[in-house]
């Protein structure tokens, strides 16, 4: 019998202020007047009736994400918390975090925020650079993402993020360097920085915008990246996250070691393990908004749902744990899948080059090469 793991609760917020040409979530640019009312309510109902997938158990993280969903008041976040607190149990300590877009920030204060009970910050500064910022479509300037940050510490967040990307378009391994520079001397506790990558169904997949380095110079620019940051004193945990004075996103963590997290809101992803039978199934949302407010109090509001099966489950669990730079517990995966852990150490042994992991009773440990290398693992089980 699968042991069900730890729960987070993910709320999906699904309007920007405009669609960045990059991104390929679940967004929407706001074009009419925000009814918070409206959505807060729909977010709480669509909560009630996934109670009984979760009866019994105690969320430990709350993660808020778009879309921006810094475009609610903090009025409005308090009233969804505590109704959020009146459905279901909260760990009283949790890490409940918001999404921030710098240029979106129709607030002077961010305590309110903190008043309604959101702990930690995740910024979306993507970079430093005022040309790149302009090519990637966002609404804020460099300026304006360094008075948010400093904001934030003024309203008392000592735990946020913040984003930022590398193999921008025309960048060079100095611009890139001088681009993650500029946001280390703002001391954020935590950074996630990531590759630009032209995802399917955005503008830059039509309509690709030139000078995206070439594969090379974006392996420099990561290692570079690496390398700067561990000598600033953060620690890298998984791909593109590092952690500064032990500090990781607990909510992510959850995700990468293949927890369980019920997921509310247009076009939010869950993945449950049922108490009664073990099984584990995914569903997701109606992805429109307009279309999720109607249907939120009826049974078309779930658009997809299935249950994994052996090879769904060895495949999750890989996809999500390889990311990370910890050893891969043998007894985790027999607790999250189910399966024989045997299943698990033969595909490693007969698929994947000896100097990429080291195996033995207790974990398997992703070598630097390994992890270096952690999509061609993935491509056994394709």
């Amino acid at each position: 019998m699968i042991t069900p793991p730890k729960l987070s609760l993910y709320i999906h917020f699904p309007w920007c202020v405009q669609k960045c040409p990059y991104c390929d979530f679940n967004s929407h640019q706001l074009k009419t007047e925000l009814d918070e009312i409206a959505y807060v309510d729909a977010l709480l109902a669509d909560l009630e009736q996934d109670l009984p997938l979760i009866w019994g158990r105690t969320v430990n993280t709350v993660f808020m994400g778009g879309g921006t969903p810094s475009l609610f008041s903090a009025r409005a976040m308090h009233r969804l918390l505590s109704g959020i607190r009146s459905l279901l149990s909260i760990r009283p300590d949790a890490e409940i975090t918001m999404e921030v877009n710098p240029g979106s920030q129709e607030f002077d204060d961010l305590s309110a925020y903190r008043e309604a009970g959101i702990n930690r910050l995740s910024f979306g500064v993507q970079s430093l650079d005022n040309n790149q910022l302009k090519t990637l479509g966002r609404i804020h300037n460099a300026d304006q993402a360094i008075k948010a940050i400093r904001k934030a510490r003024q309203a008392g967040f000592d735990n946020f993020n913040t984003d930022l990307m590398f193999a921008l378009p025309e960048q060079t391994l100095s611009g890139a360097k001088d681009d993650l520079q500029a946001l280390l001397d703002l001391a954020p506790p935590h950074v996630s920085y990531y590759q630009l990558t032209l995802e399917p169904n955005t503008l830059f997949a039509v309509k690709p915008p030139d000078g995206i380095p070439d594969e090379g110079l974006q392996q420099d620019m990561y290692f570079q990246g690496q390398e700067i940051l561990a000598d600033a004193g953060y620690q890298q945990y998984e791909v593109s996250a590092y952690a500064g004075q032990n500090n990781p996103a607990e909510h992510n963590l959850n995700y990468w070691r293949f927890g369980d997290y019920l997921g509310i809101g247009a076009g939010a992803h869950s993945k449950i393990t049922q108490g009664h039978n073990g099984e584990i199934i995914r569903r997701v949302k109606q992805k429109h908004p307009q279309t999720y407010l109607n249907t939120v109090r009826q049974e078309k509001r779930i658009i997809e749902q299935k249950t994994l099966n052996k090879d769904d489950l060895l495949f999750e669990f890989l996809l999500n744990h390889v990311r990370l730079k910890e050893p891969m517990p043998l007894k985790r995966f027999n607790e999250r899948t189910g399966l024989e852990v045997s299943r698990l150490s033969t595909l490693f042994t007969e698929s994947v080059p000896d100097n990429w992991y080291q195996l033995n009773d207790q974990s398997i440990t992703l070598t630097e090469t390994g992890f270096l290398n952690s999509d061609s693992i993935l491509q056994q089980l394709l």
